[in-house]
């Protein structure tokens, strides 16, 4: 059984990077948006993987379907070119500094997770879904409504800035 379980684990970790990669060097918004979704449902299967089932929901809920519709909008809304940037080529400096950027950090952190590993940990107990729905509508009702704010001003933002460059008809 650990070994499937490390096997979906390196399926997550593949689809994550690749996600990721394609969500990067895309030249179209479109395509990096659809590498960003990839890289969110990946990371639900990791939700997954770790005995969370409900935050994997909320995860593809809230990230894949709200953030990435708001995302599409606001591309589609900006007449973005569905062709991407026609820029050209990438410099080789750029490449070598993009690359430097990803090894230092995944370097610096290797070496330390090598000197000083993780100790297992006992799973922690399942909490049930009517648990965290008091919890984020008693306790925390004030950050769950804010992040709701703050989603629709950033949806409006969208339209108005998009009204303004098309102007009123």
């Amino acid at each position: 059984m650990e070994s499937l379980a490390k096997a979906a684990f390196t399926f997550y970790c593949i689809i994550i990077c690749m996600g990721s990669i394609m969500a990067v060097t895309s030249r179209s918004l479109v395509r990096a948006l659809v590498g960003l979704i990839a890289v969110m449902i990946a990371v639900a299967g990791m939700y997954l993987l770790l005995a969370a089932p409900f935050i994997a929901f909320m995860q593809v809920l809230i990230y894949v379907g709200g953030v990435s519709v708001l995302i599409f909008f606001a591309i589609m809304l900006s007449r973005a070119s569905s062709e991407g940037d026609e820029s050209g080529p990438v410099s080789f400096r750029k490449t070598v500094n993009a690359f430097a950027c990803l090894l230092v950090p995944a370097v610096i952190l290797s070496l330390i997770i090598i000197q000083h590993p993780a100790k297992a940990l006992n799973v922690a107990p399942n909490v049930p879904p009517q648990l965290l729905g008091e919890a984020m509508l008693g306790t925390y009702l004030l950050p769950f409504e804010l992040i709701s704010v703050v989603l629709f001003a950033a949806m409006a933002g969208a339209v108005l800035a998009a009204w303004r460059k098309r102007g009123p008809k």
